[in-house]
């Protein structure tokens, strides 16, 4: 459905068009919290679990809407609260102070239902949107974290190539690329290094273990 369960408070002192509004969001799927008047349209907004949107007329008994919508953008943290200003005033001046004040978008009255709709699908689409780049955001500050981790000057000694972290303990070169960037290492041999190592290691073994048989062979002859 529509709303598909979005939350979004209304406000609106009037009694006829708040259950107007009540019943066309309702309708589509939203999960509406009604209020009558501007203070507990302000409390219902500041809970831990808020609306994402936000319906709210401009004149209301205690706090209007814009008063609403200045205290609001003027906390980083309510940012992302989506705002429609419902208003009789549509003159120029009067939609660029709503504007101005920090609503997002605006809705003459009496207002017609297929609008409103079609403005909190907009308003939806921008918080996806911001959900969206901020989860971007997250990833890449992450993974610049990495790089600039692995990027730094590391101690690493020049003989076992044990590296030393920030706790001044040797540790050995894979352990600390996975801590510090989640690389994983499978291990193997290199032809060079097979050449060099692994083959006199294996000659040495061979002649270790025919060296211990020899004497069980001259006894059982």
């Amino acid at each position: 459905m529509e709303g598909a369960g979005m939350r979004v408070v209304i406000a609106e002192d009037d009694p006829l068009s708040r259950r107007i509004l009540e019943a066309t969001l309702e309708g589509r799927g939203y999960d509406v919290v009604v209020t009558s008047d501007g203070l507990q349209a302000w409390n219902v907004i500041r809970r831990h679990d808020g609306p994402a949107l936000a319906v709210l007329d401009w004149m209301m008994p205690r706090m209007d809407g814009v008063e609403i919508c200045r205290r609001l953008r003027a906390s980083p943290a309510s940012n992302s609260l989506y705002i429609i200003l419902l208003t009789s005033r549509t003159s120029r001046e009067d939609v660029v102070a709503g504007l101005d004040a920090g609503a997002d978008d605006y809705i003459a009255k009496p207002f017609d239902p297929d609008e409103l709709r079609a403005r909190l699908r907009v308003g939806a689409r921008v918080l996806d949107l911001q959900v969206s780049l901020a989860e971007r955001v997250r990833e890449l500050e992450e993974a610049l974290a990495q790089v600039s981790q692995l990027r730094a000057l590391l101690p690493i000694c020049a003989y076992c190539k044990k590296i030393r972290n920030d706790r001044d303990y040797w540790e050995q070169i894979e352990t600390y690329v996975m801590k510090h960037s989640g690389a994983r290492f499978s291990h193997g041999i290199c032809p060079e290094c097979f050449t060099k190592y692994a083959e006199p290691e294996l000659e040495r073994a061979a002649h270790d273990v025919t060296h211990a048989l020899e004497p069980k062979r001259r006894s059982s002859r």
